[in-house]
């Protein structure tokens, strides 16, 4: 896989210097129509037609970066995307994909990260669900943590070169684009949100010390507080990890990422940008293990 693959990358991408830029999708406000004003015949208002929001945000930058120079310095193939997102093939799932296993959470830490998973299919899941949370932080935007949260989930042998592809990747001006000084920090008086939360998980593929996740996550990303030009948006996307036990635990080979399954979005009241600051400030993130 390479930076002009599929994924949004290529030179005609339609990617733009902007972090937050769509592809093939255009940023739309939605208007609620009065009541009475193209209602149905029972009197209830018509919701009014909506347009796809773009779904490739910053978070989808992050996964979609690592995912694309994995693969181009391992040569490795592409995920193997979302199966069964349409609702109309694929198995369903039984009890045990979200029944709890019994078996204890990781006690372990990797730096800030949880360590320690069972050579199972059980720990391989909760390996992949931790892994896409901490690459989908804001501690990617901060070189430091960055390279604590990369050798941390990645395989030893492609840490290095990853990390070399990923300070190229995060520069300056990109960080200036999605609304950060350059040095990757936050302008005073305005908070970034940067989170990726795992809604379930799949084992696509299991052989000894080898295993495919796939990770069904949405994603909180952008500025939140006043004055703020880039409001926090949430995305759906599907990451997927090909693992390998290396040193008695599970890392991460290469990964890829796809667009949704994505839900009908609600008609909840948008929160104000201070309380948006508030909540993120205020709930911590959370460790995946079952």
């Amino acid at each position: 896989m390479s930076l002009g693959d599929d994924n949004g990358y290529g030179n005609d991408s339609g990617r733009t210097d902007d972090g937050y830029s769509t592809i093939g999708g255009t940023r739309q406000t939605r208007t609620r129509l009065p009541d009475g004003e193209g209602g149905d015949s029972y009197g209830t208002p018509r919701r009014p037609a909506r347009k796809s929001r773009s779904l490739v945000t910053v978070v989808g930058v992050v996964v979609l970066l690592i995912a694309a120079i994995a693969f181009a310095n391992m040569g490795g193939g592409g995920g193997k995307g979302n199966d069964g997102g349409s609702g109309n093939s694929g198995s369903k799932p039984n009890s045990s994909s979200t029944a709890a296993t019994g078996t204890k959470p990781v006690t372990g830490k990797n730096g800030s990260i949880p360590s320690g998973f069972a050579h199972d299919e059980q720990g391989a899941q909760s390996a992949a669900s931790n892994f896409a949370v901490a690459l989908g932080s804001d501690g990617m935007f901060n070189t430091d943590t960055r390279r604590s949260i990369v050798q941390a989930t990645h395989d030893p042998a492609v840490v290095e070169s990853l990390l070399a592809a990923l300070t190229k990747a995060y520069s300056p001006g990109f960080l200036k684009n999605v609304g950060l000084n350059e040095d990757g920090t936050t302008p005073s008086g305005l908070t970034f949100v940067s989170r990726t939360i795992p809604v379930g998980t799949k084992m696509v593929e299991q052989s000894g010390d080898t295993a495919t996740v796939e990770v069904w996550c949405t994603g909180l990303v952008g500025m939140a507080g006043q004055g703020s030009t880039k409001p926090v948006t949430a995305t759906w996307f599907t990451i997927s990890e090909k693992l390998r036990w290396v040193g008695g635990d599970w890392r991460i080979e290469s990964s890829s990422q796809t667009e949704g399954p994505t839900p009908v979005n609600g008609d909840n009241r948008a929160s104000t940008a201070d309380e948006i600051a508030g909540a993120v400030q205020g709930y911590g993130g959370f460790t995946y293990a079952r």
